[in-house]
């Protein structure tokens, strides 16, 4: 069986947003698309706390995009986004997102930032989707959303450890691009198998 995995298509991630993803937002007729043919769909929502430990706001004197050492290794530091109940941790109005048969929140943890669907940054503490898609059957999984070269790699990467079939529509993907991430991460992805498409 095979689900598709919306990543993260919410409003501060598209322009107008705090973190906004340079065209972030034409991928919603794309997603909507896929939605409509994919008998399973999954989304996952960035759901910080105020003051989360990866908000360069938390770090007196520093700015975003710089990077700091946590307990789980280098941090980037990013501008306040997706916080907890705010109109910029919603979904993006335009995406048909109600098909969902579950909404996996990760960041939500102050301490650990999270860009996987399925771990935290210290690539041990689970969101459960592992086990999720496991119970339900599903083998195989195609992943779109933002950014490409963060919450979506992340979460291929992972994907192929837990045995599944990954394809990254990239159409339906826009990456950030954080000194050569994107080049980067792309090619971890293709290096454990997973299908560009």
């Amino acid at each position: 069986m095979e689900a598709l995995v919306v990543i993260d298509v919410q409003n501060d991630f598209c322009p107008g947003g705090s973190l906004a993803v340079a065209g972030g937002d034409e991928i919603v007729p794309i997603v909507n698309g896929l939605i409509e043919r994919f008998d399973h769909v999954v989304l996952t929502q960035d759901w910080h706390p105020a003051g989360h430990s990866s908000f360069a706001s938390s770090h007196p004197g520093k700015q975003p995009f710089e990077t700091i050492e946590m307990p789980y290794g280098t941090q980037t530091l990013w501008p306040d986004h997706c916080v907890q109940g705010t109109k910029g941790a919603l979904f993006h109005p335009d995406l048909v997102w109600t098909k969902g048969e579950i909404v996996i929140r990760k960041g939500f943890r102050t301490a650990i930032d999270s860009y996987s669907a399925f771990y935290e940054n210290d690539h041990s503490t689970p969101t459960g989707l592992g086990g999720y898609l496991k119970e339900r059957g599903i083998d195989k999984v195609t992943l779109v959303g933002l950014a490409t070269d963060f919450c979506v790699a992340f979460s291929a990467l992972d994907a192929r450890k837990h045995g599944l079939d990954v394809t990254v529509r990239m159409d339906a993907c826009r990456a950030i691009d954080l000194g050569g991430s994107l080049a980067a991460m792309t090619a971890k992805m293709k290096e454990t198998g997973v299908v560009l498409a």
